[in-house]
Parts: C-alpha cells; structure tokens; sequence
C-alpha cells in the first residue's frame, strides 16, 4: 500500500451494492434514550473498531516492532506521521524514514541518492508494512469508500462485514485495491481480512487473526496469510471460503516486540 493521508473519514456509503437488500444498521438508539439513531453504519462501524482498537491512544505515540529482521517505528501525530525501517544489508546499516514529505534512505548514517522509482518502491514497502500493523486506524482516511455488507457468522462467531475501496484522489497508485474487514459483533475485533491488489502482478489475500494482545491499551495481532484458489479475486466471498476450508496457507505475519513509547 502507497501512503495515504490521516484524516476522519468523509466518505459515504451506499448500502446495497454488494447485498440483495439494505442491511438494518446495527445499533439504532432511540432519541428517548439520548444517543443519535446510527444513519451511517460503516463509519459507525470504523469508529467502533478503531475504539476496540484502543482508539486515540496511538496518537502523539510511537509504535516499534520487528518483522522478518527488520525494525520498524511509527509515529502519528494529528495528521504527521514518521515511519521508519532499519535492516542490515550486505553489512551496511539501511534506515529508510517516511514522512508526509517523501522517503528518504540513510546508509551508515549518511543519506543516500536515490531515483524516484527506487524512493517510490521503498516508501510503498515500508507503508505497507505499517498500515497493516496499525489496522483498522487507517480506515479513517479520507480517501476511503466504505460500504457495510451486513452480518455473517465465522466459526460460530457473528461479524459485521464491511467493503473498502479508495477514490483516486489520495488513495495513491494502488487507489484500485480492494479490502473486506470482519468485525466481531460483540467487541468489535478485527479478526479477519481480505484483499484484492493490483499492482505488481496483483493477487487476493485472506487473513485470520492470532496472539492477539494488547501493548498499553492498544490491540495488536498476528495473522495467517491464506490464497485463496484458482486466483480468485471476489473478496467479499473469501469468508465463505475459509470457512470451506478452501484456502491455502501461505505465511504467518508476526510482529515480534512490540512496544508503545511517547517519544
């Protein structure tokens, strides 16, 4: 995923395109019991999530974790963001540090030239390496279309389903992809996801949380990374795949030491 901009989210929700019928918003609070009737429900989805998450906490904050050798940080801070990824690469020390303003790379401590193909590449790595760890924070961008697709069961466990695709403006090179969350109907979880990208080849991809915890208030997890068959794309229906056992397992995405500090 190329970077996209930290805001509320302003996108709105057609409700029945993806589902024979509008799906009944899940929380429909009386006036007389002093709570706004939900006319929204996949931005009131997304804030409920992202509280169950842990909500404001992440920001003014920073994130640290390992992943496949490699270090990575994340600061939000009311729209500014720092993320930075350091590896050893043929015995040099590689830090690439992303900020609203582009990537820049340092080797041993000097910063390095780099070409706009080769800045791009690495800023879009080391991106989505983030954005899937801080999941659902994200879904606040402005440049996200959300669409709830009502209710399912996963293993005898209800989820709200929801839709996301990006508008070209801000959503980045990959504007195209597509995802599908699945959020617990009880604490608002997100224990599953898909998505369908486009860029370098393309593909589609399911995946099922594990070792969830939580680091200071904030929820973290690891995930099964499954294909689904025959290069299927269609999402939306990856859960009834898993649930068919259908998928294939491919990798484990596991985020090693993770820490919250306030610097």
């Amino acid at each position: 995923m190329s970077f996209r901009s930290l805001c509320l989210v302003l996108a709105g929700v057609l409700l029945a395109l993806h589902c024979a019928e509008a799906p009944t918003p899940p929380d429909t609070a009386s006036a007389e019991a002093g709570e706004p009737v939900v006319t929204d429900t996949a931005a009131w989805l997304i804030e409920r999530a992202i509280a169950a998450q842990g909500g404001d906490r992440l920001e003014g904050r920073t994130v640290r974790f390992s992943f496949r050798e490699r270090e990575y940080s994340a600061r939000l801070d009311e729209g500014r963001f720092v993320y930075t990824r350091a590896q050893e690469l043929e015995g040099d020390r590689i830090v690439d540090s992303l900020t609203n303003r582009g990537l820049v790379r340092y080797r041993n401590g000097a910063r390095e030239l780099l070409s706009a193909k080769d800045s791009l590449a690495y800023a879009n790595s080391v991106n989505s390496v983030i954005y899937f760890a801080l999941l659902p924070r994200f879904l606040r961008d402005q440049a996200v279309i959300s669409e709830y697709l009502g209710r399912v069961e996963i293993e005898d466990r209800g989820y709200h389903k929801l839709f996301v695709s990006f508008r070209p403006e801000g959503g980045g090179q990959d504007y195209e992809d597509e995802f599908v969350y699945w959020f617990d109907t009880s604490d608002f979880s997100m224990d599953y996801l898909a998505y369908n990208y486009i860029t370098d080849g393309g593909g589609a991809r399911f995946r099922s949380a594990y070792n969830v915890r939580e680091v200071d208030g904030i929820r973290f997890a690891d995930y099964v990374n499954w294909a689904p068959p025959n290069d299927r794309r269609d999402v939306e229906r990856f859960d009834s795949l898993y649930a068919a056992g259908l998928l294939d397992t491919l990798s484990l995405i596991e985020l090693e030491g993770v820490e919250v500090v306030d610097y």
